[in-house]
Formats: C-alpha cells, sequence, structure tokens
C-alpha cells in the first residue's frame, strides 16, 4: 500500500497550509497528492503549482470534471502537466453531478456511461498522438461538412502513458473504471462493502481481458487521531453529511445510494431530509457512527494500523489521507503520524 494526500478545494483560506503539507509528503515519500475542482478552484492551477514546489511526490486530478472541458483540451492539459512535472501527473476524471454539470456548464447530464466511455477514448487517441478522429454519439471529430481537420497532438508526454483514473460510485460505472481505467477514485471506501465494490471493477477488468493487477485502488479516507473514536468521529460528520445528503438532487444522489447500498438506507434517508431542509447540524449528528468508523480512520495509532491492515486486504493501493485536523500543525502531525503507522504495519509498498 501506498500513501496519498488530498488536498480538496483550494481557496478557502488555507491555501498556503495545504502547500506546506504537500512539500511534507513529498519528503515523507507519500505517493501523490491530489487536488479536487467543482465549481470553484480548478484542479489543473493548483496542480502545476504544487508541482512546481515540489521534487519527487506524483500530483493527480481528483477529479477534472468531464462537461468541464472538450475531451482534446484535457488531453492538452495532462501532456503539458507531465512535461512541466517531468512525469509525475495522474489524470483523475469524473461526471460531477447532474447539479454542477447541468448548472454550472450547461451541459446535459445524460448517459454518463456512454459518455465517459467516448471521452476516455478521444483523451489516450490524443496522448498516444494519433491522429484525432472519433464518430460517436457525443463527440464527432472532425465535425462533417466543415473545415476541420483529423490533429495530433504536438506535443510529447514525458510517459508513454498517463495513467487515468475514474471516479464512480455505482456498479455499472465502477465496471466501466475497471474496463477503460487505469486506477479509480474511490470515496466513502469500506473494507467491509470492498468485495461488492471490487467485484464490478474485476467484471470490468475481465471485459478488457485484464485482472486487478497493476490496477491502483485509490481509497480517500478522512484521518483524525486521537484517544476518543466519538471525538476523532466529529470533524467528519460535517463532510459525510454533505455528500449523503446535498451533493446531487434527492433523485439523483450517488453517495446517498451509497450509503444505501453498504445498508445504511434508514440512516441515508434522513440525513438526506434534515440536509436539504437545511437543518445541516442535524444532518451531521444523523450520520451513524459506525459509518464513519467504516469510512475512516479514527482514533488511536494503534487501532489506526489495525484498520489500515483491513483496507489493505480489502484491495486498496493507495490510501489518499484527508486531515480534519484543525490547525497546520495537527495536521502536519497527522501526515506524519500517518507515514509512521503504514512504516510499522509492514504494508508500505
Amino acid at each position: 500500500m501506498r500513501l496519498g494526500l488530498n488536498l480538496g478545494y483550494w481557496g478557502a483560506g488555507n491555501d498556503a497550509d495545504n502547500l506546506v503539507l504537500a512539500q511534507e509528503a513529498d519528503r515523507l515519500g507519500y505517493s501523490v497528492v491530489w487536488a479536487a475542482e467543482a465549481y470553484g478552484s480548478d484542479a489543473v492551477t493548483v496542480l502545476t503549482w504544487v508541482a512546481a514546489k515540489t521534487e519527487r511526490i506524483d500530483v493527480g486530478s481528483a477529479v477534472m470534471q468531464i462537461p468541464g472541458r472538450t475531451p482534446a483540451n484535457t488531453a492538452m492539459t495532462a501532456a503539458t502537466l507531465d512535461l512541466l512535472s517531468g512525469g509525475r501527473f495522474r489524470l483523475g476524471l469524473g461526471v460531477s453531478g447532474p447539479q454542477v454539470s447541468e448548472g454550472w456548464h450547461g451541459v446535459r447530464f445524460d448517459k454518463p456511461l456512454t459518455r465517459t466511455r467516448e471521452y476516455i477514448a478521444i483523451v489516450r487517441k490524443a496522448l498516444g498522438r494519433e491522429k484525432v478522429q472519433f464518430d460517436g454519439e457525443f463527440f464527432t471529430l472532425p465535425l462533417p461538412d466543415g473545415p476541420g481537420k483529423a490533429l495530433t497532438l504536438t506535443v510529447q508526454p514525458i510517459r508513454d502513458q498517463i495513467p487515468i483514473y475514474l471516479a464512480a460510485t455505482g456498479p455499472k460505472n465502477l465496471e466501466l473504471a475497471g474496463e477503460i481505467a487505469d486506477g479509480w477514485l474511490a470515496m466513502f471506501f469500506a473494507p467491509e462493502y470492498a468485495p461488492e465494490l471490487l467485484g464490478s471493477i474485476s467484471a470490468g477488468r475481465a471485459i478488457a481481458g485484464k485482472t486487478l493487477e497493476g490496477f491502483d485502488v485509490v481509497a480517500t479516507v478522512p484521518v483524525v487521531i486521537g484517544d476518543d473514536v466519538e471525538a476523532c468521529a466529529e470533524p467528519v460528520r460535517k463532510y459525510s453529511s454533505l455528500y449523503m445528503g446535498g451533493m446531487g438532487s434527492r433523485d439523483k444522489n450517488f453517495y446517498n445510494q451509497l450509503a444505501v447500498r453498504m445498508g445504511f438506507d434508514t440512516a441515508a434517508a434522513q440525513v438526506q431530509d434534515l440536509y436539504l431542509s437545511r437543518d445541516y447540524a442535524g444532518a451531521a449528528a444523523a450520520v451513524p457512527l459506525e459509518f464513519i468508523d467504516q469510512t475512516s480512520l479514527i482514533g488511536p495509532a494503534a487501532r489506526i494500523q489495525d484498520r489500515l491492515a483491513a483496507f489493505a486486504e480489502s484491495g486498496v493501493t493507495t490510501l489518499t489521507v484527508a486531515t480534519y485536523a484543525e490547525t497546520l500543525d495537527e495536521r502536519i502531525d497527522t501526515v506524519r503520524q500517518m507515514a509512521e503507522i503504514l512504516a510499522a504495519s509492514g504494508l508500505a509498498d
């Protein structure tokens, strides 16, 4: 198992702190640092800055939004970041959700599986420096009956193949990730539920004639280290309720649906009702401790080390740390302690 660091969204007033964390993760030998985007900071600018200020650690998008860029533009961006970082870029992609896709980008949230499949096919073709020609349901390149021509990317990425990751939660999305991607970006990953999740990934790998060998299972995991397990769970409640209750519409909330499949159907409905009625404190309080404990690393270091083994045994190959400590010193300490815990566990790759 390797360690990653999740910086989340930029612009929340802790940007300088995030850079310090990335540099500390680089010094400690973390494998990758990830940045996200929704409808605020973009991931590309953040990762360019982090890459310029670090030496060895990979920089990855978790995720770049598919509705926000054409596939050719994404390929150009990936190739440029790979060159600027010295071959350290990882391309994480996702369809976002209907509210952001349609409300922010003006792109209909139709047939996300088909759109994703076509999108990644074009990105791979462009990064492979083939002439980009494509005739699909969502993308046609070049456009017919016009002056457009099939073009080839003019720059050569450092690596022959930039790794592509796909964010996915539902069974069909997971199968698609296994089939066409090099890795999976997971949220709310619980070792207890891993066989069902990785079963879908494995089904996709089989379609492609591959196994899970070499496929990177990346789980973003909230980490709060302390003596009291319940107290450590408190900082994670707001994050859990946001995604379970408010990330998407009532009918299309992929994280809520995941919680239901994990067996938390009653709690998922309650959290969503409270969140959508704007009782945010109530929604956070309604998130079951069991759900947080299954999908996070909370409590004393020894307890976290035991739990870390469960994540590794369930198939996680990169565990991405999301620290919820309040101060920069505490966040740095979390990043350092996780490196020590992984080393002591004997699970480090």
